[in-house]
């Protein structure tokens, strides 16, 4: 799965087997797609497609419909371009929720998944200055996935540890090079 960012879509080359893939089917996205993450969201045991839309200040969730096919998207708004997307469990619900940074507003947003791959709006929190990439993993060992963002304006890595609900503490800024 690839984004398309001059087409506005994101692209599916299937494994034809032996190295070798089908040709590329498309389906539309936001504005400027530049991230995407292929996890399931609807708790069905297939790969569902998640894009960050800088352009479009949205993230894309377009609904695995089987045999290598994807439903239209669902787009969920979000802050200024978004520039990186995860899709982690961060609320021990069992259901996949999706993390964004958002590079112009400064922001990580993380949307609830209510099930079936819906999602409540972004609860944003801030964070440095230009957030580039965002992953979610367990820091401290409570067994609670943290969000770690890489800041680059101020050359800062932020982490905000998970409470336990979903919600997360303000973040805490280590300085890295630049």
């Amino acid at each position: 799965v690839v984004v398309n960012n001059g087409q506005n879509t994101v692209g599916v080359l299937r494994n034809a087997g032996l190295g070798t893939f089908s040709a590329q089917a498309t389906y539309s996205v936001g504005t400027n797609p530049v991230s995407v993450a292929v996890v399931d969201v609807t708790s069905d045991n297939k790969p569902d497609i998640i894009v960050a839309n800088s352009g479009g200040y949205s993230v894309s969730v377009l609904v695995n419909a089987g045999s290598g096919t994807f439903n239209a998207q669902t787009t969920y708004s979000v802050g200024s371009t978004p520039y990186s997307v995860a899709v982690v469990d961060v609320n021990s619900d069992n259901k996949t929720d999706i993390i964004v940074a958002n590079y112009g507003a400064n922001t990580v947003g993380v949307l609830i998944n209510t099930g079936s791959g819906t999602f409540n709006a972004q609860i944003a929190y801030t964070v440095g200055t230009n957030p580039t990439s965002v992953a979610v993993v367990d820091v401290n060992s409570d067994n609670k996935p943290a969000i770690v963002v890489a800041n680059s304006g101020p050359n800062t890595v932020g982490v905000l540890l998970n409470k336990g609900n979903g919600t997360f503490s303000s973040q805490t800024a280590y300085s890295v090079g630049t």
